[in-house]
């Protein structure tokens, strides 16, 4: 199963990214057969989305959207700017909203510095999946006081962590269920090209 990890914020080496590259490496220790593509949109940006694009602009284009094409699954993790989703992972769903994403579950992890994060999840929830057709699991998790736990060198919240390792793993392995299971229901499913977007 392919899966693809999107890290959503702008910044480099970002709390975002830390957890996303933690996730990468859980996804592939879960699953013999699981192949991992992490996304940086901080890393690869997109241009921002317009009607028109440049020719250098269709090939960047090009190149993501085989990447995000080919995938099963798809963890988005989003940081909370000001109560909101940052603006690359908004222009991510600008551009893969053709059927890239169509009927593939994605698991929402929200990441705050400190004790919010809630609102990515209900914008994410509210506004990404109408055209993509992404198909959000009801679990999500959310990454409170990140700067306390995933750290590489071992200096996390006791508490905090040993329940946060516990409910991704739980999470995740929701989230490979559904990619095999929904696997199945994309090859039965009727033709779709008359309904471009979604009401």
């Amino acid at each position: 199963m392919k899966i693809a990890v999107v890290v959503g914020s702008q910044r480099e080496n970002s709390q975002s990214a830390k957890v996303g590259q933690v996730i990468a490496e859980k996804l592939d220790l879960q699953g013999d057969d699981n192949s991992v593509e992490l996304i940086e949109l901080s890393a690869t940006p997109l241009p921002l989305w317009d009607v028109s694009l440049s020719e250098q602009g269709q090939s960047d284009l090009s190149e993501m959207e085989s990447r995000v094409s080919d995938c099963d699954a798809f963890v988005i993790i989003s940081p909370e700017w000001h109560g909101m989703v940052p603006a690359a992972l908004k222009n991510f769903f600008l551009y893969f909203s053709g059927g890239q994403l169509a009927h593939k579950p994605a698991l929402i992890v929200a990441v705050s510095a400190g004790d919010g994060g809630s609102y990515p999840i209900v914008e994410l929830r509210t506004s990404s999946y109408k055209n993509s057709r992404i198909c959000y699991l009801p679990e999500h998790l959310i990454i409170r006081h990140v700067e306390s736990v995933f750290n590489p060198d071992g200096e996390n919240d006791p508490k905090s962590q040993a329940y946060l390792e516990k409910r991704l793993d739980y999470a995740l392995g929701v989230l490979q269920s559904y990619g095999a299971g929904m696997r199945l229901i994309r090859e039965q499913l009727p033709d779709g090209s008359p309904f471009p977007n979604g009401m």
